[in-house]
């Protein structure tokens, strides 16, 4: 029997509400709904008005291509993954989405328990050994757009639109930030934030899987029966599997409840656990994606000034750039 279709699902929906004070960035619009007594999350991406869509370069929708070639139905189930319909529009898409908030790691600073920290790593893994080598239905999200996404390019393009959202408008103070208090991570970085090119080349030749490309714990959560919520599928498609470890490490930094060589070391394991022989590769691709998270986060590592944590991935900036 087929999925009823968006617009068959809403026909019964009650209560709609707009969502306000969500944890988003993005400028996308939520409402909740109800349909039959179940509380649903209708989630509008318009291009329009939401900067990550346009920095994406999938302007037909990630979402939808993702729901269309069945990628999220093949998520091993260790997920709860709570989408139930999506639509595109003339300006993205509509997705409606099982209500899943109470489940939701709590929007904080506060680190996670080491357990949730490493039930995510070993999900993570699983989710990367299950689409190993996979073939062209994986390819949506381009690993250039990925490494462009937080650019000064995006900065730059956002603030030409008008009245630029708040994350381009700190990408755009960022990055000159980074060439003050870290010049010699930004003589590494800096050019490839614009022209990632040669790291992009340098990832191709070690192994690709499907990625998520923004596991923050903002976008996670688990379920009484201990599976990962994993929401926000807007830069997923091919890469590296060790760059979706390296954001994960860079943007939940704060929320670490080990050291990063402590979770790149439970990452490794997990990934051998699934099946995966990570002999020959694995150094190369995880210096590569260390390196890529700095290229990603240079600009937000900058913002509060040289300390311990962009110490840290300089440091490993400067080991990995002779590997382009």
């Amino acid at each position: 029997m087929p999925l009823p279709t968006l617009e068959e699902l809403l026909a019964t929906a009650v209560d709609r509400e707009p969502m306000v004070d969500t944890a988003g960035k993005s400028g996308a619009l939520l409402e909740r709904v109800r349909i039959d007594g179940t509380a649903y999350v209708l989630k509008h991406l318009d291009r329009t008005r939401d900067w990550t869509l346009r920095s994406a370069g999938v302007l037909d929708g990630v979402t939808p291509t993702l729901w269309d070639r069945g990628l999220l139905g093949a998520l091993p189930d260790c997920f709860e993954q709570p989408i139930v319909a999506v639509a595109r529009t003339p300006v993205g898409a509509s997705v409606l989405m099982r209500d899943v908030g109470q489940w939701l790691f709590p929007v904080s600073d506060e680190p996670i328990s080491l357990e949730q920290h490493l039930r995510v790593l070993d999900h993570m893994a699983r989710m990367h050994a299950a689409f190993w080598d996979a073939g062209p239905e994986i390819d949506v999200v381009p690993v250039m757009h990925r490494y462009l996404d937080l650019s000064p390019w995006t900065a730059e393009a956002e603030e030409w639109l008008g009245d630029p959202p708040l994350v381009p408008r700190l990408v755009g103070i960022g990055w000159p930030r980074l060439g003050e208090v870290a010049p010699a991570a930004y003589r590494v970085v800096g050019p490839l934030a614009r022209d990632p090119g040669l790291l992009v080349e340098a990832l191709a030749d070690t192994p690709q899987t499907f990625v998520h490309g923004n596991v923050k714990l903002d976008n996670l959560g688990v379920t009484p029966e201990g599976r990962t919520v994993l929401l926000d599928w807007e830069l997923s498609g091919r890469g590296a599997p060790a760059s979706d470890l390296a954001w994960y490490l860079a943007i939940n930094c704060r929320r670490l409840p080990q050291s990063k060589e402590a979770a790149i070391g439970a990452y490794r394991e997990a990934l051998e656990r699934h099946g995966v022989d990570t002999d020959e590769w694995w150094e190369r691709q995880v210096a590569l994606c260390l390196l890529g998270a700095l290229v990603q986060f240079g600009w937000e590592k900058a913002l509060g000034g040289y300390d311990a944590e962009l110490a840290w991935w300089e440091a490993r900036a400067l080991a990995a750039a002779h590997l382009l």
